[in-house]
């Protein structure tokens, strides 16, 4: 039932997007060049490497270790505000690698850093949107992330999953949250070129940034009997504090 659910979404929604997708594609093609999309292999069910897509938004690099910010393109920045960026991805969900509702897909050298219980968000197919998108997206840090993916993983189902559209649309009309400070999600190692260029590359090797523990410990896992709409962590160590039910959904997401 959830597969079909994937699949009719995806499917309506590149129909119904045809036009808006057509015209990105158009002016970057004008502004950038070819190609329009840019791949990167990220990591899906339980650990599968599939190829992702998405809108160009950057320049190629003119000279090595060309800072993103000098590269990306004023449609790049209006994607990327507006999430454009993430359209193709419907794809994605076509293909069997995403489906609408999930995690979202990391990067294999981000995985291999998991531990046992972290690879647990691996159990579901990734997601053009999820739980901790719409509590706060690259403004968490990773490991409260992960928490929330945890919890989903755990505990998803039609309501859960009614929740997040409902503030996915929230996402949509107020976007925050997008880019983390530096670019880079606090509190987890990644590679010192994350995205390397959007020319279909992978990222270059780097050294590896280890978390401080001291400055990012990691939430104590707790038995989820809840409301949805309470933090699956604790929000005294690394949340801000949690909206009451009645509250603007705009004002949570991000």
């Amino acid at each position: 039932m959830r597969r079909l659910f994937d699949i009719t979404v995806a499917a309506v929604a590149l129909v119904l997007l045809g036009p808006v997708l057509l015209a990105i594609h158009v002016m970057i093609r004008a502004t950038m060049g070819g190609p329009a999309l840019f791949r990167q292999t990220r990591s899906g069910l339980h650990g599968r490497d599939f190829e992702i897509l998405k809108f160009r938004t950057m320049l190629d690099p003119r000279y090595p270790d060309e800072p993103d910010a000098t590269r990306i393109t004023r449609v790049g920045q209006l994607l990327r505000t507006t999430s454009l960026d993430e359209l193709p991805q419907l794809i994605n969900v076509l293909r069997g690698d995403m489906g609408i509702i999930g995690p979202r897909p990391t990067l294999p050298s981000q995985v291999v850093h998991y531990t046992p219980r972290q690879r647990g968000r691996l159990d579901v197919r990734p997601g053009l949107t999820g739980w901790a998108q719409v509590q706060g997206r690259n403004a968490l840090s990773w490991p409260v992330r992960i928490e929330y993916d945890l919890w989903y993983v755990r505990n998803r189902g039609a309501r859960v999953d009614l929740v997040i559209l409902w503030r996915t649309v929230g996402v949509l009309l107020r976007p925050s949250g997008i880019t983390a400070a530096g670019g880079v999600n606090p509190g987890f190692p990644v590679p010192a070129s994350v995205e390397a260029g959007e020319s279909g590359t992978q990222p270059r090797p780097g050294p590896v940034r280890t978390p401080r523990t001291d400055a990012f410990p990691l939430p104590r896992p707790i038995v989820w009997s809840g409301p949805i709409t309470h933090s699956p962590v604790d929000p005294t160590r690394l949340l801000p504090p949690q909206r009451h039910a009645g509250d603007s959904l705009a004002e949570e997401v991000s």
